[in-house]
């Protein structure tokens, strides 16, 4: 029998069809949305039709790709009700609710640092880190 070549068969356009899915699998394979651990795979299938005398042979060629699905993204909403008007407020939030000021503090050589502003804070006492505002004179 007579070597077939796949890269030859539908006038190369089997190659083609494996070229584009290999791209789509390479893609895949790099999408930081997707699972890492799921499988990926190329399936080239070949379906064979003869006549009655067995002299004519249709082939029906695909190229089929299984790629890994989008990782199911995640967030989380600040809901309440407004006092003023009664309305329900919702509002998306990611690390820390719109709005809110965080503060990145580290202690270095002994010391609390502000590690975005480089500003060494004064340690206090648990009774001189609280002002109590019904108590300062109003200037």
């Amino acid at each position: 029998m007579n070597p077939v070549e796949l890269k030859d068969i539908v006038g190369g356009a089997l190659q083609e069809q494996f070229q584009i899915a290999f791209e789509k699998v390479a893609q895949n394979l790099q999408n930081p949305n997707t699972p890492y651990k799921n499988a990926r795979g190329i399936t080239i299938q070949m379906k064979f039709t003869q006549n009655e005398a067995r002299d004519d042979v249709k082939c029906s060629v695909s190229v089929t790709e299984k790629l890994a699905p989008q990782a199911p993204l995640e967030t989380a909403f600040s809901i309440g009700t407004d006092l003023r008007t009664g309305d329900v407020e919702v509002q998306e939030y990611g690390k820390q609710v719109k709005g809110q000021m965080s503060m990145d503090l580290r202690k270095i050589d002994g010391q609390t640092v502000d590690t975005e502003t480089g500003e060494i804070l004064e340690e206090r006492s648990a009774k001189e880190s609280v002002i109590d505002f019904r108590q300062a004179k109003v200037q």
